[in-house]
């Protein structure tokens, strides 16, 4: 699930992320603000899912995924979109 606030007075939203896997024991995001290289980890909660609170840029677009466990890569069916990447898949899309 993408929860989005915004700010009337601020020139970025925060955006919460929670995303639930069985069986996950970590869950990071790629490719927020173009950065493919460094994660956002989700913190767990007692109900075993995940979630994260990032504040990004308004007007924006971001393609990003998910990464369980270090080995499953996952779209989020909450987010705005897919787009085409570079491998064959899809990444989610999320605009601000």
């Amino acid at each position: 699930m993408i929860q989005k606030t915004y700010y009337k007075t601020k020139d970025y939203a925060k955006i919460k992320f929670s995303f639930t896997v069985e069986n996950a024991s970590s869950i990071d995001i790629f490719g927020l603000n173009g950065d493919w290289k460094t994660p956002i980890s989700l913190s767990k909660k007692k109900d075993g899912s995940f979630s994260a609170d990032v504040s990004l840029p308004k007007d924006s677009r971001h393609e990003f995924k998910y990464l369980v466990n270090s080995t499953e890569w996952f779209n989020d069916p909450s987010a705005d979109g897919e787009s085409q990447n570079e491998f064959g898949g899809t990444n989610s899309v999320l605009s601000i």
